[in-house]
């Protein structure tokens, strides 16, 4: 059979070894380094040696054909063992090289994430969505110029609201509000032409100072009215602004609110309006206290304690004033006091 492998220390310290035969042996591969030894080889026989013409040989070949010092007998006349008609000194070696192993690496991590992108595209789309939006409008020059100009808001509230619940925006909500001198901005109405509807949404929450969501079983399954309810309440909790007012048309089970976590914490933070149907005792009366209620939380201020603050300014500011009142009694009265004394003439 013959030597079918050997290990470094047969040649030991043979520097002055010139041939080395090892022709009709059993050795499939034969590595380099075990060679590495012979600095004065000059000769190496490995006719009639099985060596396949495969990676692990591709440093063999690449030293035969590289050494200038060490001359492979009959090297043109190997064939590889598996294809007589294929020669050793020549055999395919790209892909034996370490791009082959990135490329797989490569191809492996592309199929995973385009495996993994669909299941995060349905799973997550609009908390990317969300983030984008309220990215762009955070360093957005345009956004940062509205919020800075937030005290001088075009509208009052603007509506967020499903088409399919139109009506009763169009019939009861817009009417009782406007009617009270509210301005109220409508995507439909007040929208800009032309301009994305991100940009409208966007424009229309930052530039309203409050944003009331009329909340419907039809509003939960709208993509839009989650996008206007996630930048309403960011600002809520992020900027610390009182903008977002809920406005539930139906009763809608806490079950049915578990997907819109951001909402459930609106209602457990903030008091929310019911609007009273038909199965209420005196619905007209539950109405008007509704309408009573909605306005004067529209008529609230954004930043929370700033009513407070107002107050104590206009505590301090009347006792400024009534301080400033008792002086000037203080001073009219000596100079009364003054008045009345007798000087005596000087001779």
């Amino acid at each position: 059979m013959g030597i079918e492998s050997f290990s470094k220390e047969v040649f030991g310290n043979l520097t002055g070894l010139k041939v080395v035969h090892l022709n009709r042996n059993a050795m499939q591969t034969l590595d380099v380094d075990l060679l590495e030894n012979l600095t004065n080889l000059q000769y190496l026989d490995v006719r009639n040696t099985p060596l396949g013409c495969n990676c692990p040989n591709s440093e063999l070949q690449n030293w035969t054909k590289n050494n200038q010092r060490v001359q492979l007998i009959y090297l043109y006349n190997l064939t590889c063992p598996d294809d007589k008609n294929s020669n050793f000194y020549n055999f395919d070696t790209h892909v034996c090289s370490d791009f082959g192993v990135y490329w797989f690496a490569s191809t492996y991590v592309v199929t995973l994430l385009l495996t993994l992108l669909p299941l995060l595209y349905v799973k997550l789309y609009w908390k990317f969505k969300y983030g984008y939006y309220v990215f762009r409008s955070w360093f957005g020059e345009q956004w940062r110029r509205i919020r800075e100009e937030e005290e001088k808001c075009t509208y009052d509230a603007f509506i967020s609201y499903n088409s399919a619940d139109e009506k009763w925006v169009m019939e009861e909500l817009l009417p009782n509000l406007e009617g009270s001198g509210f301005r109220l901005c409508l995507h439909h109405r007040d929208f800009e032409p032309g301009r994305n509807i991100v940009d409208n949404i966007v424009a229309a929450v930052y530039n309203s100072r409050k944003t009331v969501c009329v909340v419907s079983q039809n509003f939960l399954h709208s993509e839009w009215c989650s996008l206007e309810i996630q930048l309403a309440s960011y600002r809520l909790f992020d900027e610390m602004q009182d903008v977002l007012l809920l406005v539930f048309l139906e009763s809608i089970h806490e079950r049915q609110l578990s997907a819109y976590h951001r909402m459930r914490k609106v209602m457990l933070k903030k008091t929310y309006l019911q609007w009273p149907g038909l199965e209420c005792t005196d619905p007209v009366k539950a109405q008007g206290l509704f309408w009573k209620q909605l306005k004067r939380a529209l008529r609230s201020s954004n930043c929370r304690g700033q009513d407070e603050e107002q107050m104590e300014e206009n505590v301090h500011n009347r006792q400024q004033k009534d301080d400033v009142k008792a002086e000037e009694i203080e001073y009219c009265k000596d100079q009364e006091q003054m008045d009345n004394e007798l000087y005596p003439l000087m001779p």
